[in-house]
């Protein structure tokens, strides 16, 4: 039997439906956050940001936290806020900061993984949280109310902010010359961005939130030239993707987090093939 035949019983559990819910407000975060940071020569924040949970997470296992989550989301957004107001990857300081805290927290959260950890499969675990793994198909409840929380402020707070971000992106200095409070904005954007990278990892793991950042919004920008068309065109890819390969995993049984990811590349590849043919 081909197995895209048992896809109608498969979208018939609830936790599928939970864990396509919870994967398509992951992608929609991401996308609108993706096309800022590329614009703002700051894609590598996100990957950073991703290494510092890993390392929260094994501090929560090593304080044996009943809820990680909590202290993974207070020093994800504190080291957020800090390589915001250090430049993010804009200018020398900005790098070294990113890099330092990249591989730190990344070594750190190894280490304390394999010296504290309760489990007889540390190697498991460390590959589960670094590159996801089934616990997307495993979401509660209040999984999946968080998420849509999450999805509801960030969109709310683009809408209400897009004109103040537009004019941030592009012209920082003249958007500090007419008075808007830039650095409160910027201070917000690293908070949301700390909190969509926690959440995040639960899909794709640690090291593949960058590529779910970088990938739609690349590919939308190959399409489009406006700071609108590419962020709607962003959104509508990165929901896509995830869902086909969200889909894809279930069905045929790979990675979920490795398998969204490759439909990201091959959906960047087609249309940046599309565009040279095209002279676009």
């Amino acid at each position: 039997m081909n197995p895209f035949e048992m896809l109608p019983v498969y979208l018939g559990y609830p936790f599928v439906q939970a864990a396509l819910v919870v994967g398509v407000l992951v992608a929609l975060c991401c996308s609108l956050f993706g096309v800022t940071l590329l614009l703002n020569h700051q894609s590598f924040l996100g990957d950073s940001l991703s290494h510092v949970a890993f390392g929260a997470m094994a501090i929560s296992g090593m304080l044996q936290l009943t809820n990680n989550l909590v202290l993974t989301l207070v020093l994800t957004v504190a080291c957020s806020i800090l390589l915001m107001k250090r430049g993010g990857s804009g200018n020398e300081q900005g790098d070294s900061s990113l890099a330092m805290l990249s591989v730190g927290a990344l070594a750190l959260g190894y280490l304390l993984m394999n010296l504290f950890s309760n489990s007889a499969n540390v190697a498991g675990d460390v590959c589960g949280v670094l590159f996801g793994s089934t616990s997307i198909l495993t979401l509660t409840t209040a999984d999946v109310v968080l998420s849509l929380v999450l999805a509801f402020v960030v969109i709310a707070f683009f809408v209400l902010f897009y004109h103040k971000i537009f004019l941030i992106t592009f012209d920082e200095e003249y958007a500090k010359a007419i008075g808007l409070p830039v650095e409160e904005v910027e201070t917000a954007m690293a908070i949301i961005m700390a909190v969509v990278i926690v959440v995040s990892m639960n899909l794709v793991g640690a090291l593949l939130i960058t590529a779910l950042v970088v990938f739609p919004a690349r590919s939308a920008m190959r399409i489009h030239h406006s700071y609108k068309s590419v962020m709607v065109s962003s959104s509508i890819i990165s929901v896509a993707c995830v869902l086909a390969g969200m889909l894809v995993a279930i069905v045929v049984g790979t990675p979920v987090g490795s398998t969204i990811i490759a439909v990201d590349a091959a959906v960047y590849l087609v249309i940046a093939i599309i565009c040279h043919v095209r002279k676009i």
